[in-house]
């Protein structure tokens, strides 16, 4: 605990919290306390109330504030929060009844608060998610206010006065009280508690065990372990920086000691992380918010960004898998290993929740009620637990960190909407969509590369939640307008609004990663570039085919197209790499560009295609094997050699970063903890401020204050697990140069 969360303060965030859980929780199970039932905006107001003070109570005006005594400033802006709030939801039928939001009849200090709490979310949205987002959503809210005098004719729309714009932003239901903020608070709220109570009650370890004794014995296994925990943590936070600074201290030492180059381990760890926010069942914010602009039960999003998720980790899987093979890397010895089954029953509560999740959102169909159901299971097993009990003060700790992820999430989303809100009173956002197809002149190849490169540009700057709801209002109803299936078409900007975490030049997920292992920040992210390569190209495959998303398809249309959307990924990852699995063999410039263009022609929609991409892949697999030389001896030769040049430059690199910035050492190409200082700061005063939805205090802490329930160090050292079992991949065996378990004989 700082000076700035005193035990006192940190009380008021509980009860906050509790009181706004509980409020969420009579919304779902349509509980009536006191016999009082809510307006739907008076219970957003309410939800505001409890959680947006929050936000003034625990980040600060700024960074340099961070470890001080809470100012009374933050105490004032709270307590304003709160009752500005509070008031709306006192008034929320007579805001509903006498039309205050438009009518020319209202109460004088409606005008006055609307004004004060329209400068209280910009600041709740600077505090949460950074300047860049804040400044976005400013020029958006005051945007109505200068509608007619924008020079592009398309942008043009109905213009309003200052005082009906502060009254149509807090009292409509298209602006701050819109789709987001409605979502966050009947679905999301639920979600998020439920990723608090999975860290806090021992589920990351379980997941990296779980990973170790399934992976860990296959060559290359200590990377794999990484794709596979970083993967279910994201299930946790739905956030890559965070995942990065919570599993990245285990993992990436532990690959490095099997023999990864330190740019290698710290890529992997970040494109493993980066796929936290698309993958199921816990998806990002964003994909909450489908619910609203879709229309469609969660359950059915979380099942259609299953098969790009498993795309994903696959092609990770592969070009670790040729690394490994072509380096001589194998995996830890078994005995060194958690056993499977052992793991499995000692974290029976995680699975249980997890499958009960599942059955909950696909059987019962209703997300609001069913994360409270699994929550309320994991705390109550908890009391039992050995190492992970249930004690007063744990679940305290538990309360603060619900509140605090929540509140950061609901001070986002109540921004956001501030977008939405100016869109949507000029008119503008109706008009957008139909002028961005006339532009391009129904050319949909053209509108996905436009989509990909906004997505990805936007990205830089703004949440993955900004950019999908701006882009699902601006974007999203182009891409459907020309017959792109709606579940595709969102998840499209979802999955290149997450890319700029691993591409540079902002790169959050790579230079966090790159912070940990003591690497160039820049090479590292294109090291991890090209590892999630996959994820610049799925996209655009279950765009143009919806049977990859389980939409608009047969059962066996679906299970055919994802058999060979398999393959194609598996090309890729070979020709990314530069080695054939399967025949133990380096592959030469032109037949990695020949199996690149076989692994595109086995994801393209036609089954031709498909067939074509297949036999020209087999012929490359067949050439390389026997007309190619390059076989795992003189491979790992060569990759050695590049590694040890690698380390030793990334390890000078090191040092000379520490000097130039803070003055700290670096020992052992690992950055001392100055230094470690020294890139968060200069990652947050370059530009990249703003992390994804709760990554912004993760940064700042840097990697030793996010551990949380995760024991950092090397993986040998987390409870539960043998000792030396962290980094005890050899190098390449003389009788075994592949490894063990691998097809790269």
């Amino acid at each position: 605990m700082n000076q700035r969360i005193t035990p006192m303060w940190k009380g008021v965030i509980v009860v906050l919290t509790v009181l706004g859980v509980l409020l969420a929780m009579s919304q779902a199970f349509f509980w009536i306390p006191f016999g009082l039932t809510f307006l739907t905006n008076s219970y957003l107001y309410y939800t505001l109330a409890f959680f947006l003070p929050i936000v003034f109570l625990i980040f600060p005006i700024a960074k340099s504030q961070k470890d001080r005594a809470m100012p009374f400033y933050d105490v004032v802006l709270a307590a304003l929060t709160f009752v500005v709030a509070f008031y709306f939801g006192l008034n929320g039928e007579n805001i509903v009844n006498f039309g205050w939001d438009k009518s020319l009849t209202y109460p004088t200090i409606t005008i006055v608060f609307s004004f004060i709490f329209w400068l209280l979310v910009l600041e709740a949205l600077r505090r949460a998610a950074g300047l860049v987002v804040t400044l976005i959503a400013l020029v958006f809210s005051i945007y109505p206010m200068f509608a007619l005098a924008v020079p592009v004719p398309f942008l043009q729309g109905i213009p309003y006065q200052l005082d009906d714009a502060a009254r149509i932003h807090v009292m409509g239901v298209d602006s701050i009280l819109g789709l987001p903020l409605q979502t966050a608070a009947s679905i999301l709220i639920g979600f998020l508690l439920f990723g608090v109570a999975l860290q806090h009650t021992g589920g990351a370890t379980f997941f990296y065990d779980l990973a170790q004794s399934v992976f860990g014995r296959y060559r290359g296994g200590s990377a794999k372990v990484s794709s596979i925990s970083s993967a279910f943590m994201g299930m946790m936070s739905g956030s890559a920086v965070s995942n990065v600074l919570t599993t990245g201290p285990m993992t990436i030492p532990a690959m490095k000691k099997s023999g990864f180059p330190g740019r290698y381990a710290a890529g992997v760890e970040a494109t493993a992380s980066t796929g936290g926010t698309i993958t199921p069942p816990i998806m990002g914010t964003a994909a909450f918010l489908m619910v609203s602009f879709v229309g469609v039960p969660y359950g059915e999003i979380a099942l259609a960004a299953a098969i790009p998720a498993v795309l994903y980790y696959f092609g990770i899987y592969i070009q670790v898998d040729a690394y490994s093979a072509k380096t001589g890397l194998k995996g830890v010895p078994k005995h060194l290993l958690p056993r499977a089954g052992r793991t499995a029953l000692l974290g029976w509560p995680y699975i249980v929740a997890l499958i009960g999740l599942i059955l909950l959102l696909t059987v019962q169909k209703n997300e609001s009620q069913a994360p409270y159901w699994v929550v309320g299971f994991l705390l109550v097993v908890a009391i039992f637990m050995k190492d992970h009990r249930l004690t007063p003060k744990s679940f305290v700790d538990f309360l603060f960190a619900g509140g605090k992820t929540i509140a950061e999430i609901i001070g986002i989303i109540a921004g956001v909407g501030l977008i939405v809100g100016g869109l949507s009173m000029t008119g503008v956002s109706l008009s957008l969509a139909r002028e961005l197809i006339t532009l391009v002149g129904d050319n949909l190849f053209l509108i996905l590369i436009a989509g990909a490169v906004t997505s990805f540009v936007l990205g830089m700057g703004m949440t993955v939640s900004a950019v999908y709801v701006f882009l699902a209002i601006v974007m999203a109803p182009a891409l459907t307008g020309m017959g792109i299936n709606p579940i595709a078409a969102h998840l499209f900007v979802i999955y290149w609004a997450t890319v700029s975490y691993i591409t540079p030049p902002v790169a959050l997920a790579s230079f966090a990663a790159a912070n940990i292992a003591g690497t160039p920040p820049m090479s590292t992210s294109l090291t991890a570039m090209r590892l999630g390569s996959v994820k610049y190209i799925i996209p655009f495959a279950f765009v143009l085919n919806p049977a990859l998303v389980a939409q608009d398809s047969t059962v066996f249309q679906i299970i055919y197209t994802f058999v060979f959307a398999l393959i194609g990924v598996f090309f890729l990852g070979c020709a990314f790499e530069g080695w054939m699995i399967g025949v133990a063999r380096r592959l030469t410039v032109v037949m990695r560009v020949v199996l690149f263009a076989a692994g595109l022609a086995t994801l393209a929609p036609e089954l031709t295609s498909s067939l074509i991409g297949l036999a020209v892949g087999v012929v490359a697999m067949v050439v390389t094997r026997f007309w190619n030389d390059g076989g795992p001896e003189e491979s790992a030769a060569i990759e050695r050699e590049k590694a040890r040049r690698l380390e030793a430059k990334d390890a000078a690199a090191s040092k000379e970063y520490a000097a130039a910035h803070t003055g700290g050492e670096a020992t052992d190409g690992v950055m001392g903890p100055t230094a470690t200082r020294g890139l968060a700061t200069d990652l947050d005063s370059g530009g990249a401020t703003v992390l994804a939805d709760d990554d912004r205090a993760d940064i700042h802490a840097g990697a030793s204050d996010r551990q949380g329930h995760v024991h950092g160090g090397d993986a040998a050292d987390a409870p539960g697990r043998r000792p030396g079992a962290a980094g005890a991949e050899a190098r390449r065996d003389p009788e075994d140069p592949a490894g063990p378990g691998s097809t790269a004989r």
